[in-house]
């Protein structure tokens, strides 16, 4: 590719991150994306991407390298722990992101844009987007916290997933974001508290018993 190709292409990105972390995945202007990266011509971003779905798994893409090494440590430590630890498979999803939203603004948009993402129904994902989804990792992590978690029925399982990761990313996101800005919110834990409170909290959450099953 072009090197200003390439230059064009990154700053397609770098807006799209924002505008999906800020505006939503699926109410972010594509129009607005393009002028936010400078670009005149309207069709750079069709031209470089294809499509809503090409820049958002393109956007993601960027991160799923980092979040599959990190998550698949992790969790080999994890396999090794006694069945009922829950927490230290619950430590496989929150350290990765924590770790990410500490790489700087891109990591943070990736992981509320992830975030969004849980609270869909996944069956309206594109080929494309579930395989990138795949790639950053977390099927063997939630099949083992399946294993390890309260019983409960199928359907609140799925339900307890999207909801932890939901909670999970944005609480990182969200934290890395405030204390990045210049007005200081309320005191934040030092990373490591912090983490180790999240997954506390996560796994506590897990273990809780669920509806009577039927």
């Amino acid at each position: 590719m072009p090197r200003d190709a390439s230059r064009t292409r990154e700053r397609l990105l770098d807006a799209a991150a924002r505008a999906f972390a800020d505006d939503g995945v699926f109410n972010a202007s594509l129009i607005d994306i393009t002028r936010r990266a400078g670009q005149r011509n309207r069709g750079a971003l069709h031209y470089h991407f294809g499509s809503r779905d090409g820049v958002l798994c393109a956007v993601i893409e960027r991160h799923t390298a980092f979040l599959a090494r990190r998550e698949r440590e992790l969790l080999e430590v994890a396999a090794r722990a006694p069945d009922d630890d829950v927490a230290v498979v619950v430590e496989a999803i929150v350290r990765p992101a924590a770790e990410l939203a500490e790489s700087g603004w891109r990591g943070r948009c990736c992981l509320l844009i992830i975030a969004e993402l849980a609270g869909e129904d996944p069956t309206h994902y594109s080929a494309e987007l579930e395989a990138v989804l795949a790639r950053t990792g977390g099927n063997e992590v939630y099949a083992l916290l399946a294993d390890r978690m309260a019983p409960v029925s199928p359907t609140t399982e799925i339900e307890r997933f999207a909801l932890i990761t939901s909670f999970i990313l944005r609480a990182v996101a969200d934290r890395a974001r405030l204390l990045g800005r210049r007005r200081k919110g309320r005191p934040q834990l030092d990373s490591e508290p912090f983490v180790q409170n999240l997954v506390m909290m996560t796994s506590a959450a897990m273990a809780a018993p669920g509806p009577p099953l039927t």
